[in-house]
């Protein structure tokens, strides 16, 4: 079988759960699993030898990785990283690296993976209106979708190899815009509260993030809240076409609930659904519907959480 090299997903400087995933659609494509983690200390990597499934941890320790560049992550990544089926998430930032890495490699590139079962992979085309099943020939650089597969246990044990990469500093440039608040992103939150078109514009969503600040959760929307406004990014798109989330408790505020937004939530352990037309699907998959508008109803709520939470 042709050997996987996975390259860690990394959050706040810690290797993100999602790792956990990627390993296990590495042993559904290959095997010897490399896990390559990108870091600017190696004691990032400590704990990654633990993951189930993996049989090689490489440090790529480099100052590039000090703030994300296209170029030099992808040169760098490329000198560490052995031949193979090399496999990162399917995050906006690993999706522009795995092109980088395909076209460095001269192989195909498979993006938003869905599934894969025996050796043919699916992932969907035209807004999500379709799915092609790709077979694979050979190397190749595949994304995975968050929140698919079944993440590996922490149950193995393998030494960790620091390896100090040189990427081109001269290509980088630098351009990493500091944000001055950071939100977890919906695809690792527990708690959600997403917002639809029904909240008007996107300026009222400024109401959703006092309610996500108050809950320690992630702000969401609707393919038709980011369809409709440029103000909100494709980053919170909740859904067929954007993330696929799993959280304990999702809110929906504004949200009908089309067939593409519930392909990506549907399996939230909780669902809480805020919309005022009483007909909306969105009730039929809520474990507790509110029949109101967002001005009525989200007001109340951030009392409520004020009183509970002190």
């Amino acid at each position: 079988m042709t050997d996987t090299i996975v390259i860690a997903e990394l959050s706040k400087g810690k290797i993100n759960a999602t790792t956990n995933e990627l390993v296990t659609a590495a042993g559904m494509l290959g095997s010897n699993c490399t896990l390559v983690v990108p870091c600017t200390e190696s004691s990032v990597a400590n704990d990654a030898g633990s993951i189930t499934g993996i049989t090689k941890v490489i440090a790529a320790k480099s100052s590039v990785f000090e703030t994300y560049d296209a170029a030099a992550w992808a040169e760098a990544l490329d000198s560490a990283s052995p031949s193979g089926i090399v496999i990162t998430s399917a995050s906006a930032q690993s999706k522009d690296l795995a092109a980088r890495l395909a076209a460095r490699r001269s192989v195909s590139v498979i993006q938003d993976v869905t599934g894969i079962q025996n050796g043919t992979l699916s992932t969907p085309i035209y807004s999500g209106k379709a799915i092609q099943n790709v077979s694979l020939n050979g190397d190749a650089v595949v994304t995975i979708r968050a929140n698919i597969f079944r993440p590996a246990e922490n149950s193995g044990n393998c030494d960790v190899q620091v390896l100090d990469t040189t990427g081109n500093l001269a290509t980088a440039l630098q351009e990493m815009v500091q944000r001055a608040s950071e939100r977890l992103d919906v695809s690792e939150a527990n708690i959600i509260v997403s917002g639809g078109r029904g909240m008007g514009t996107p300026a009222n969503f400024s109401h959703l993030e006092e309610i996500a600040d108050k809950l320690g959760a992630a702000v969401g929307a609707s393919r038709a809240a980011v369809d409709t406004w440029e103000e909100i990014p494709h980053s919170m798109q909740v859904g067929q076409t954007g993330k696929t989330v799993n959280p304990n408790l999702y809110i929906a505020v504004g949200i009908s609930g089309a067939i593409q937004h519930l392909a990506g939530m549907r399996s939230s352990k909780y669902i809480v659904a805020i919309n005022k037309d009483a007909e909306a699907p969105i009730f039929q998959h809520a474990d507790y519907g509110i029949v109101a508008s967002w001005e009525d109803a989200l007001p109340v709520l951030s009392n409520s959480l004020a009183s509970l939470l002190g």
